[in-house]
């Protein structure tokens, strides 16, 4: 049975709602400006140029996370703008919205030029988490320019509300990405909420300390502002830009790895990857952090590299139907292989424990015990679509007299399997 998953292009009830709702301030924001006019147009182009050059140069960061930290930090900068060269500004919410929809798009359009559309449900998620925060705060702008004596006064005030009420923007997209997140890739919402608090901390905290700065810097700097707290956070894209290559480069290296045992004839073609596949959905059934799957992949894709030491391919690859010593056997080649590598020693190590049992001495770590069910299970399976021989299976896994496999990680596989191809019910 092959495992049917969603297009990646795919848009759920979840990404639907956040783009409607988006379309709907975005209409709002722009209908009003363009009804009462652009207050302070000068400022309100910069700024606008600039979340333009941010949505141009977006990243896409691990987990398929598009990302625009230039834009947002403009964005963030503007709504929080008091006044420029000690000149009060009087922009409001929706003027705000109207600049960051209207600057979005503008550093959208060469993309899409070239092909590269930009993901809707990303755009739609900034600019709502920037609207959130413009409604909170444009309306005390006035309030907190007096507060401060007209530029003089206790600056402390002002950096108490903006670090509140920011805090409050950050956990409300943390919270919407952690949705969107859990019914795309079907995981317990605490822990997309974890994993998305982990990725979003630091690039966060970089976009919201120079948004801040942006804003309170443009009182003696004017507009110069703009260039001056770009720079640090230009600094910060091009290394998470690095750090997303690197990872991107080892995933394409472990896959080509991952590749040799079919091309040899080892394994039946598309193993490694129906078994990762697989093996990422019982992980995310069970609530395994992102860098835990990360390491899950890995292992996965090469979890057969071991059998390149045998001198005779096992018929099909099929390890479950093997000597379970001789499985062993393989697993520990294999995991020296990866350790080879210099960078792989955990991913080597769940490798090597795939091959214990589960009532063994000491209990495999959960990577493992998943890889070893996922495995057995497409050994028997491989890419048939036929109900009765997965049901047969997942049975055969179910009723196993000799403690190899985690009974948890099979009712928790059987499930990932129901769940995916809806028209074969186990």
């Amino acid at each position: 049975m092959s495992l049917a998953t969603r297009p990646i292009n795919g848009l759920d009830s979840g990404q639907l709602l956040l783009i409607c709702a988006a379309g709907m301030v975005t209409v709002a924001g722009i209908a009003h400006t363009a009804a009462v006019g652009l207050a302070d147009a000068h400022i309100a182009i910069a700024f606008g140029a600039l979340v333009a050059a941010g949505e141009l140069a977006r990243l896409t960061m691990p987990g398929n996370r598009e990302v625009a930290p230039i834009g947002a930090a403009a964005a963030l900068g503007y709504t929080l703008l008091l006044d420029v060269g000690g000149v009060p500004t009087g922009h409001s919410a929706l003027q705000v919205v109207a600049v960051m929809s209207v600057g979005m798009t503008l550093g959208a359009l060469p993309h899409l030029a070239v092909g590269r559309p930009p993901r809707l449900d990303a755009i739609a998620r900034r600019l709502l988490s920037g609207a959130l925060l413009a409604f909170a705060y444009r309306p005390l702008a006035s309030i907190l320019y007096d507060t401060t004596g007209r530029g003089n006064g206790p600056w402390w005030v002002v950096l108490g509300v903006m670090a509140v009420l920011i805090t409050a923007m950050l956990a409300a997209d943390v919270v919407i990405a952690a949705v969107l997140r859990a019914e795309q890739v079907r995981t317990a919402l605490r822990v997309a909420v974890r994993d998305e608090v982990r990725m979003a901390a630091p690039l966060g905290a970089a976009v919201a300390a120079s948004g801040t700065l942006l804003a309170l810097a443009s009182h003696s700097m004017n507009l110069a502002a703009l260039v001056v707290f770009a720079a640090p956070l230009l600094v910060t894209q091009v290394a998470f830009r690095k750090y997303a290559g690197i990872r991107a480069t080892y995933l394409q290296t472990v896959r080509a790895l991952a590749r040799v045992t079919e091309v040899g004839g080892y394994v039946e073609p598309g193993h490694s990857r129906r078994v990762s596949m697989l093996s990422l959905a019982i992980g995310r059934e069970l609530g395994m952090a992102e860098p835990e799957l990360l390491e899950l992949e890995y292992a996965a894709l090469m979890h057969d590299i071991g059998q390149l030491s045998l001198r005779d391919p096992i018929p099909g690859g099929a390890t479950v139907l093997t000597d379970p010593v001789q499985a062993r056997s393989i697993a520990e080649l294999g995991a020296e292989i990866i350790k080879k590598t210099g960078v792989l020693d955990r991913v080597a190590d769940i490798v090597r424990r795939q091959g214990d049992p589960f009532s063994g001495p000491e209990v495999p770590p959960i990577a493992s015990r998943i890889i070893k069910a996922a495995n057995a299970y497409d050994d028997l399976v491989g890419g048939s679509t036929d109900r009765d021989r997965a049901a047969a299976a997942l049975e055969r896994l179910r009723l196993d007299g000799g403690g190899e496999y985690d009974p948890a990680v099979v009712e928790s596989m059987a499930r990932v399997v129901d769940r995916l191809t809806p028209t074969a019910r186990l």
